[in-house]
């Protein structure tokens, strides 16, 4: 825009910025599920299961309001101003999700909540020995979002769809999980082979020796 507006006369190289590199920590079902039985708090089992099944992030989660749930339809919605790219978007939430709201109470504003009252955070303590007890070292509760993540790339859920499920900016940020599945390369495999066409070889081993001779 400067240039056109002639305050300059050539566009000076601006380095792209790229994406840091992002450790991508995540669980199979089976560990997961030792995770969440693991916890000894009710409501920490209700909030880290419903992150694993969403992909929500934690500060969505616990922001969430009863007026933002449609259980009929089956979808939560993260409004603009929770929403960590600052667009809102609609969370379609799978049978289980929605068991867990389900068994909510509904004495508060906010869908998760204790005696009444907001949960503000989770209770650490809680999931480090959760931890623990599961065996499980380096991970965070935010990589119960890659987990969740990585379970949608390993079944094939197009990244496309991914980001706009998750809330991410750039598909760049989604690249991460990629190479979790090789379904979109396996149409291509077959195309180099060799080791089924024995005939072929023997009949160009046999041509050979007759031009020798």
């Amino acid at each position: 825009m400067a240039m056109k507006m002639g305050w300059i006369k050539n566009v000076p190289h601006v380095s792209r910025l790229r994406e840091p590199k992002v450790r991508v920590r995540w669980l199979e079902k089976g560990l997961a599920r030792v995770l969440i039985d693991s916890l000894k708090i009710d409501w920490m089992k209700d909030i880290a299961a419903f992150a694993l099944l969403t992909g929500m992030r934690k500060g969505e989660i616990l922001s969430l309001t009863w007026d933002n749930v449609d259980l009929n339809r089956k979808v939560a919605i993260v409004t603009a101003d929770k929403a960590k790219s600052g667009k809102a978007r609609a969370i379609p939430l799978n049978d289980e999700a929605v068991d867990i709201l389900s068994q909510q109470p509904r004495n508060c504003e906010s869908v998760f909540s204790c005696n009444g009252e907001r949960i503000k955070q989770i209770n650490r303590a809680d999931f480090k020995n959760a931890l623990k007890r599961s065996g499980i070292v380096d991970f965070r509760f935010h990589d119960l979002r890659h987990t969740w993540a990585s379970w949608h790339v390993q079944n094939g859920t197009p990244l496309m769809l991914l980001k706009e499920m998750g809330g991410w900016e750039t598909l760049e940020m989604v690249n991460k999980y990629a190479h979790l599945s090789g379904e979109h390369l396996t149409k291509y495999s077959g195309i180099v082979t060799f080791l089924a066409h024995k005939d072929t070889s023997s009949t160009y081993q046999s041509n050979n020796k007759l031009a020798s001779l």
